[in-house]
């Protein structure tokens, strides 16, 4: 089985009524120059989201223009190369068969085969419980037994619940409730996942080396259909720059290799004449070999064949660039000492319904609030699910709205009683009524719902390192606490003059401080911090520094000897530590993501940092010698406190600073 380093991902969705399909493909050029970049896996279609075949099957529809088979030759000029092939298959869009087979489209709960939006790729999408399904299988079949494929890139996977008749007929059989919304969409999860696991199936029967990524299920849910994973962002094209930090903590727990999708593009996937700047580009590269991941850049191939050399040379310039960092790369993992605990994992597809739409949005906000704040303070943490267990990690980190159901609570016993730390906010630590914190450890009474908006705080004297001497407003709303008896108080609130509200007479929106309300805004007993609101939440939605501050605060007297120190380091720089038997790389990155205008986030050039210092904890470890990756620059270091120390003369963009033992 090949395992991918340095991919490209080619899109090639190319309508029925264009002329021009595979007119002036020079394979040889392609493949050679891919090949002069490092590249060695390629994605690229064997059927696109039109429904259109680029090779030559008896079961699918070649693409009227295309007059010879594309991916034999494309196949064969890759082996020649030694770059390896994985085939791209749209599973939930295929528009033209959608167009000849009415009857293998979805048929949504109001009724339409075709979605209002014909402009929009889903406005027609496919049917697991009809024809469709044996049909694209067989399509499956045939690229896997007449190809030299390395494996198929299943897309588009997430189809919305139909109520054509044989998803009706199949709902009755297995009991489900289709008028239900809660039993149709369970339905159609495990529609969407059995189809996975036929697809992979009937690939595997063929070839069991192949690779299967399925794209629209749930990465838990591929742990038999899938074999491994690939987190697609493109930062400018709507996902952002909070997306690619979070799930690149998320996946790398899941035991599979992972793959960090990018693109070129300046918008989104079929911007054809869009393209990032090599900082942006390269700011995504480096954070996933940061993270643990490697690289696939998504591009789209002109329908003739034409190679855009910008493009080509940007893929060329960052794979060369990175490429010499391979020895401090391969079979790395990552090195933490904290978990963030997730209890609705990304992307969510179980949750789509109307009713666990909400919940899950609610926990991905904190989730992003709580990697946001503790990248910004160096700290090293996965983002971890119930699918893995914790043992492994000193601190736990509960966003706002993890509640304890037995199997957590149990898991949570387990921790406290091997003298784990945990940080915990708002509802986070209560039973799922919601009656109370199910151990006494929060040090703390649940009072209901904080009738305060807004409520102010204002740190105990030993926490207020870097807040100023002023309530502080808590823009989120939280719930009420009380110390139990040998708790610490951290803060307390303090009430305001009157809630925001009308009276019928005024609209209450001045809302000044005044006195305290004689309950706690934080609790710390042993080695368990809680908070009364919910701050990681506040944080992404308000980016309110005090409350980081207060954190910070916090996790010192909780986890006094972190993995890494960086007291000197601006917010905005990224440090991950990565590790190989008998040495670890620290990776310092240094870019800013600028707004420009109303709505794209922007990296147009690096930032350059001088003499970073940087302290990693030692665990006992020898290094013999420390250096700058991969020109092996020798770094002066010292061992003390517990710490290994040294000073990096430049960061332009990033840096690996590689502790050898």
């Amino acid at each position: 089985m090949h395992d991918p380093k340095w991919c490209i991902f080619f899109d090639f969705h190319t309508m029925p009524a264009n002329p021009d399909v595979g007119k002036g493909f020079d394979f040889d050029a392609i493949t050679g120059q891919l090949a002069d970049a490092g590249v060695d896996y390629m994605v690229f279609p064997a059927r696109c989201n039109l429904g259109m075949a680029y090779y030559n099957t008896k079961v699918g529809i070649r693409h009227p223009a295309l007059e010879y088979d594309l991916i034999g030759r494309l196949s064969a000029a890759c082996e020649k190369r030694g770059i390896a092939l994985t085939t791209y298959i749209n599973i939930g869009l295929s528009h033209e068969e959608a167009l000849l087979h009415r009857e293998w489209c979805v048929v949504t709960e109001e009724g339409y085969t075709y979605k209002p939006n014909r402009l929009d790729h889903f406005f027609r999408q496919m049917c697991y419980g009809t024809g469709y399904a044996d049909h694209v299988i067989e399509m499956v079949r045939e690229v896997a037994s007449g190809y030299p494929v390395a494996g198929f890139f299943f897309d588009c996977m997430y189809t919305s619940p139909c109520v054509g008749v044989e998803c009706l007929r199949e709902m009755r059989e297995l009991g489900y409730d289709w008028q239900d919304a809660e039993q149709l969409h369970e339905y159609n999860y495990l529609k969407m996942n059995r189809m996975a696991q036929r697809l992979s199936d009937a690939a595997r029967a063929i070839n069991p080396e192949l690779l299967i990524y399925c794209n629209g299920i749930d990465y838990e849910a591929q742990r038999d259909s899938g074999t491994y994973l690939e987190f697609e962002c493109l930062p400018t094209g709507g996902w952002g720059y909070e997306a690619l930090p979070v799930g690149a903590r998320y996946l790398r727990t899941l035991g599979k290799p992972v793959l960090n999708m990018s693109g070129r593009f300046h918008k989104s996937w079929g911007d054809f004449g869009g393209i990032r700047t090599e900082p942006s580009l390269e700011y995504d590269l480096v954070y996933g070999l940061a993270n643990a991941m490697r690289c696939t850049i998504g591009d789209h191939f002109h329908p003739r064949g034409d190679i855009n050399q910008p493009v080509f040379d940007l893929y060329r310039h960052l794979y060369d660039r990175l490429r010499p960092l391979e020895p401090w790369l391969e079979g790395a993992r990552a090195e933490v000492d904290t978990a963030v605990v997730w209890p609705m994992p990304y992307p969510g597809y179980k949750c789509m319904s109307p009713a666990k739409r909400p919940e899950w949005d609610k926990h991905y906000t904190a989730i992003k609030g709580a990697c946001r704040m503790l990248c910004e303070l160096k700290w090293q943490f996965d983002i971890v699910t119930d699918y893995i267990d914790w043992d492994a990690y000193d601190l736990l980190v509960l966003p706002d709205h993890t509640l304890l159901d037995e199997e957590w609570a149990e898991r949570i016993r387990r921790h406290l009683a091997k003298g784990g730390a945990i940080l915990s906010s708002a509802w986070s630590g209560l039973d799922p009524e919601r009656k109370g914190f199910v151990f006494p450890e929060w040090g703390a009474r649940y009072g209901g719902d904080d009738p305060y908006d807004p409520a102010f705080f204002t740190p105990a004297k030993g926490m207020a390192a870097g807040l100023p001497d002023m309530p502080i407003t808590l823009y989120q709303k939280g719930t009420s606490i009380e110390p139990l008896d040998g708790a610490e108080v951290l803060g307390e609130i303090i009430a305001p003059y009157y809630n925001r509200h009308w009276d019928g007479e005024h609209g209450f929106l001045y809302m000044p401080p005044d006195k305290p309300a004689g309950r706690a805004f934080g609790v710390l007993r042993d080695r368990v911090a809680h908070f009364s609101h919910p701050l990681f939440t506040s944080y992404i939605v308000d980016g309110q520094i005090p409350v980081k501050r207060f954190v910070s605060n916090t996790l010192a007297r909780i986890m006094s000897e972190p993995l890494v120190r960086a007291p000197g380091m601006p917010s905005f720089a990224r440090v991950n530590v990565t590790a190989q038997p008998h040495r670890r790389m620290l990776w310092v990155m240094s870019y800013v993501p600028e707004r420009r205008g109303d709505t794209v986030d922007m990296i147009e050039e690096p930032i350059e940092l001088r003499d970073v210092a940087v302290s990693l904890r030692a665990d006992g470890r020898e290094v013999r010698s420390v250096y700058l990756a991969p020109d092996r620059q020798p770094l002066t270091f010292s061992l003390r406190d517990g710490y290994l120390h040294t000073v990096v003369p430049q960061v332009r963009g990033y840096a690996v600073v590689v502790f050898e033992e």
